[in-house]
């Protein structure tokens, strides 16, 4: 953990939080830093994230009462529907086909906050990117690790297995990588801004790339992407108000889980770890169960927030957890309806914000523009091909994401931004961090350091413990119980304490950042 009295950040990514450590040195605030990381970890965590991926933040200005909510999200070409596909034969939206592919929201969504509420140009806040991707940077372990991992799914991608296998091989951590095209094209959005992304030579390589692959993306629909601005949504948890992004995104489930444990005491010595995990196990298939059902666009489907962030529902999810057997999930009879990076910035004057950005899942599509070095995510295999379902693909939808960046607020003030990476892990991600430091009273590193469980799509993966009879325990609940084969997530946070303004900042050891303060 790093402590200090003036300014912190933490990031996945050692050269990203010395980006954001440098640009407050420069004279800019928490959202040049934020931004400035974030591009440099799309050139430097390549399987991660990158300017053709989404974005979401939260961010708080000094002596504001409640955050400023941005939505990057990227939305479906207009000629996208479920008749299409079911009368072109498609019955699913395969991670590496050009229909995953939404047009980015992450550049529309860094120069709309930055125009708005920075202080540097956007040329100051991208150089420090252009400068990786042209003169090189070195990978580092955890990178170098996943890179070896995720290396078949990208032999069959020409273009992209140029960039990230040459000579047929991925780039080891301590070797230095190049993306030459990647800096052109940052060199070009320093420059000419929005417009330099989705309209002239970069937006027609990327249209020409998409729809030589199948996809269905127009000029027009590049043209005609935005950020907006959204509203955050709350809850109480042991005395703080949690902040999350409202739906399309998968916040709301974290606030479900929290509202269900807020009636909960896993402070409790009688709560065995076994007990922990099997109550955050319940919640997680309960609220996801809700997610995949309810949540959509807002634009195109009424998500029930009020009913689903209601004490009524909390009680019913309370009344669903049996301690001695696992449970399958049902929606509330009353309503009727993989891969990030995450950066989180207080700088000197107080001004706080919580940002992620994202591909989804490793290497996004593998779909790469020739000519500008763009590798598009697939956040569109999230959509639903069931018409009528709230998350069903649609002309200009944005579909559920599994991105939310987090706050934890009291008496009007931001106490912490804070993120977990991991995909789906997120919303569970989200209330573990949290009971951990105000159920466990451990510190922010040693919340984000403490073994985590996730149980999802039928399977409760559990990270390694002492406790050798932990997965015995959870099995005889009824559990597909089984230890993790690779790490759950990671995260970072930065907490202040509102009492003395000290800044006690963590960044995740799952991956290779650091927190650094000034």
């Amino acid at each position: 953990m790093v402590y200090s009295a003036r300014a912190a950040v933490a990031t996945s990514h050692p050269l990203a939080s010395v980006t954001a450590i440098d640009m407050l040195r420069r004279g800019g605030n928490a959202v040049d830093a934020a931004i400035a990381a974030i591009a440099v970890q799309c050139v430097v965590e390549p399987h991660q994230t990158g300017i053709g991926g989404d974005c979401f933040a939260l961010y708080m200005p000094k002596g504001a009462t409640a955050p400023i909510g941005l939505s990057g999200a990227g939305r479906a070409p207009a000629a996208a529907n479920p008749a299409w596909f079911a009368a072109h034969g498609i019955t699913e939206l395969a991670l590496d086909s050009p229909h995953s592919v939404t047009v980015p929201g992450a550049v529309a969504g860094w120069c709309r906050l930055l125009a708005d509420h920075g202080r540097l140009s956007l040329g100051d806040v991208l150089e420090p990117a252009i400068r990786c991707a042209r003169d090189g940077y070195v990978v580092q372990p955890v990178v170098g690790l996943d890179w070896s991992m995720e290396a078949p799914i990208l032999a069959g991608h020409k273009m992209a297995a140029s960039v990230f296998l040459p000579e047929g091989r991925p780039i080891p951590a301590g070797a230095v990588h190049r993306q030459p095209l990647l800096a052109a094209t940052l060199d070009i959005l320093a420059r000419e801004g929005h417009d330099g992304f989705y309209a002239g030579p970069v937006a027609a390589d990327m249209v020409e790339c998409l729809r030589a692959h199948g996809g269905l993306h127009s000029l027009q629909d590049f043209a005609e992407a935005r950020a907006d601005y959204v509203s955050a949504i709350s809850t109480r948890y042991k005395g703080y108000d949690i902040l999350e992004l409202p739906p399309s995104g998968q916040g709301l489930a974290a606030l479900m889980m929290l509202n269900v444990l807020d009636g909960m005491d896993l402070s409790d010595p009688a709560v065995s770890e076994a007990d922990r995990i099997h109550i955050l196990a319940e919640l997680a298939k309960l609220a996801y169960h809700h997610r995949d059902h309810l949540f959509g666009d807002p634009d195109f489907a009424a998500t029930p927030v009020r009913e689903l962030l209601s004490p009524d529902w909390a009680q019913f999810a309370r009344g669903r957890i049996d301690m001695s057997r696992a449970a399958a999930p049902i929606v509330w009879p009353e309503v009727t309806q993989r891969d990030t990076v995450y950066a989180c910035v207080i700088d000197e004057d107080g001004n706080a914000i919580s940002f992620i950005n994202s591909l989804f899942h490793s290497f996004g599509s593998r779909i790469m523009a020739p000519r500008t070095g763009v590798l598009f995510h697939n956040r569109g295999a999230q959509f639903s091909l069931v018409a009528g379902h709230p998350n069903a693909i649609a002309g200009g939808k944005r579909p559920l994401h599994t991105l939310i960046p987090g706050m934890v607020m009291k008496d009007g003030a931001c106490i912490a931004p804070f993120g977990v990476m991991g995909g789906p892990y997120q919303a569970a991600g989200h209330a573990e961090l949290l009971s951990n430091i105000l159920d466990l009273g451990m510190d922010v590193q040693q919340a984000l350091d403490a073994p985590r469980s996730f149980a999802y799509r039928g399977v409760l993966n559990v990270e390694r413990q002492p406790d050798a009879g932990l997965i015995e325990n959870l099995r005889a609940r009824g559990h597909d119980a089984r230890w993790s084969p690779t790490m759950i997530g990671g995260g970072q946070i930065i907490w202040r304490d509102p009492d003395t303004g000290v800044l006690a900042a963590a960044s995740d050891p799952r991956k290779d950042g650091c927190a650094l303060g000034l």
